[in-house]
């Protein structure tokens, strides 16, 4: 997947991840960027940035009508969607105290959307002969996370969508990659350092905090190179690899980790 030349929408694209990936895509030479946030004005403000070939549309990703509504104006501005790159995602800070509410939300966010991105490109894909879903998972989706419940939850759940996707429609032309990172310093990050979330902690914890636009420069080479894993930070591969040989001494390892952030 080069991105010079095709159409790309980015979601949470107001901040972080998401602005640092749609500007990156739009320096690479992107025909058109879709830039969607739930902040409507940040949106505009990276759009326009960007210039011509931006827009931006103020989108709620949980809702299946507004996902589509994204892709519906990317194909009314620039054509068919060519990347769709499912970036959004909340967390909450709680365990077991994380309420119904909380869960549900997150779900939404977190799971539902990518499952809405899916719903609005794939059968265009398949019927052009191919298309890209890029889906911003987190390492915790792999590793999972002291702290956040919810999102450690999710993120694995969003994992495992882009697999079955990638299981079902890849030799019908669709590719899929999902985007691992650990710490990246965002606004999601530093609220979660300002309100001493265990999860935050851990994170600083565990590894370098990466600027967005590194992680951005790691999207473009895992693009290019096709990988269904695009992990920011290379030492999540070894975690995985860790989990997956010894989950007991895994966990009991987690659990140590979890004990020396509380202590």
């Amino acid at each position: 997947m080069r991105v010079r030349d095709k159409v790309v929408v980015v979601t949470g694209a107001a901040s972080g991840i998401g602005r640092a990936m749609a500007l990156r895509f739009a320096a690479e030479g992107a025909a058109g960027v879709l830039v969607a946030d739930l902040d409507g004005a940040g949106a505009s403000e990276v759009a326009h940035r960007i210039g011509e070939r931006a827009v931006a549309v103020r989108a709620d990703v949980s809702v299946e009508d507004d996902v589509r509504g994204l892709v519906t104006a990317a194909e009314g501005t620039f054509g068919p969607v060519d990347l769709f790159c499912s970036n959004a995602g909340i967390i909450t800070g709680h365990g077991l105290e994380a309420t119904d509410p909380e869960w549900t939300r997150t779900i939404a966010v977190n799971v539902l959307a990518h499952v809405y991105a899916a719903r609005a490109v794939v059968p265009g894909m398949v019927e052009r002969g191919g298309g890209y879903l890029l889906n911003t998972c987190s390492a915790a989706g792999l590793v999972s996370c002291p702290g956040d419940a919810p999102y450690a939850v999710t993120k694995s759940a969003a994992i495992s969508f882009a697999e079955w996707v990638a299981i079902h429609y890849a030799t019908k032309g669709v590719k899929v990659s999902v985007l691992c990172p650990q710490g990246v310093r965002t606004g999601m990050f530093e609220q979660g350092i300002a309100e001493q979330h265990l999860t935050a902690r851990a994170v600083g914890a565990s590894g370098a905090i990466l600027d967005p636009d590194t992680v951005a420069d790691e999207v473009i080479e895992g693009l290019a190179a096709e990988r269904f894993h695009i992990f920011p930070h290379p030492e999540v591969a070894e975690f995985v690899r860790r989990k997956a040989d010894d989950p007991d001494r895994w966990l009991a390892g987690m659990a140590r980790f979890v004990d020396s952030l509380e202590a």
